[in-house]
């Protein structure tokens, strides 16, 4: 079953409407609006995950968006893990699900919008430069850095959470609308389940692994 997010709703309204206007208009005009409309209902699927159980001995990190991925590395994060941190970057093209969960359970520590540029999701210093927004989470095991990113077409980051909020594993917290790019950082010590070139799920895929004396 695949559900629409309410944030499309208000397009679709507009979009029904126009392309009644210009059915009486004439009937051939009203071809585009119906497209668009047909495209958005795409956009602004919200499809039901099921999320993987957590295995005995270990933390997984779910895939926080769907999309390719296009970096796995180990870098220098001054954010908030103020450190080398493995880093999992995932670009969305707008017929990806856009839709944002949560990788961990935790509390939310932090959320910061930055104004920016908009440059292609996919330039290599499109993370740094454009308008982007910090989403950061925490437990008593480990932590993770989200970093919505958005890009030519993707004008708006849409978080649902603040600054203290408690998350489940898998739960929606955001939305970037029409083509993207999403950053996790883990810790260090995590090891990446993924590769360059890999499609991933949003709340399916597990990107990483923390192991529980690494963390205990």
């Amino acid at each position: 079953m695949k559900l629409i997010l309410r944030e499309g709703s208000l397009y679709l309204y507009i979009l029904s409407i126009f392309a009644l206007i210009l059915f009486f208009i004439h009937p051939l005009f009203v071809s585009l609006p119906v497209a668009v409309f047909f495209f958005l209902l795409f956009f602004f699927r919200d499809p039901i995950r099921e999320h993987p159980a957590e295995k005995a001995g270990e933390f997984s990190f779910l895939s926080p968006a769907d999309g390719k991925v296009t970096a796995v590395d180990e870098v220098e994060e001054p954010y908030f893990f103020k450190g080398r941190a493995k880093l999992v970057t995932i670009f969305l093209s707008p017929f990806n699900v856009h839709v944002n969960r949560v990788p961990i359970s935790g509390k939310v520590v932090r959320v910061e919008h930055k104004i920016g540029k908009f440059k292609p999701a996919y330039v290599v210093d499109a993370p740094s430069v454009n308008e982007r927004n910090y989403v950061a989470l925490e437990n008593e095991h480990t932590k993770c850095l989200l970093v919505q990113i958005v890009g030519v077409l993707a004008r708006r980051v849409v978080c649902w959470v603040k600054s203290g909020d408690d998350v489940v594993r898998g739960e929606k917290f955001g939305l970037m609308k029409f083509g993207s790019c999403m950053q996790v950082f883990m810790p260090i010590e995590a090891e990446t389940r993924v590769k360059v070139g890999e499609h991933v799920v949003g709340g399916e895929t597990v990107i990483g692994v923390i192991r529980n004396e690494a963390v205990g």
